[in-house]
């Protein structure tokens, strides 16, 4: 008799992430720290019609992607949406901050939009950062942050 599979069933939620503590402001990053590099996307990650694709690379070290697809969803319809990720060792050092706002002026698009968990407080405050809205309407099980190249300029 075989084994049943320890897969994830499609409609169960996917777990939280730990939470990464903040490193002392002496550990932070600067702007000089963070580097974009354009980079070839995968599908789903920025390879696709419209998508854009950046390695982030912090003082010479590889410290995660971040990338913007053409999307068609609801609450707003067709438009741009940017997704980062950070290696956990990079996490709370501010890269993230730094990493939106490269690539939203880096992108072609005049106007961005950022998905995230309610739940995602730093992506939230990186976001807010680097020049991003908070658009989330009522009842939106997600936050929904705004960029506008012509307010970020």
């Amino acid at each position: 008799m075989k084994k049943p599979s320890k897969r994830r069933s499609g409609d169960q939620p996917t777990p939280k992430p730990k939470p990464v503590r903040p490193v002392p402001p002496d550990q932070r990053v600067g702007v000089s720290d963070v580097v974009l590099v354009r980079a070839k996307g995968t599908p789903g990650k920025g390879a696709g019609p419209g998508g854009e694709a950046w390695s982030i690379v912090t003082k010479g070290v590889k410290s995660g992607r971040i990338f913007i697809n053409w999307i068609d969803e609801p609450p707003v319809g067709p438009h741009a949406s940017i997704q980062i990720y950070l290696n956990r060792q990079s996490q709370g050092r501010g890269i993230g901050r730094i990493a939106y706002r490269l690539a939203s002026e880096d992108s072609q698009y005049p106007t961005i939009f950022a998905h995230m968990r309610k739940s995602n407080e730093p992506s939230k405050r990186a976001a807010q950062a680097a020049g991003y809205q908070d658009a989330t309407p009522p009842d939106y099980t997600q936050h929904l942050m705004r960029w506008d190249r012509q307010q970020s300029l």
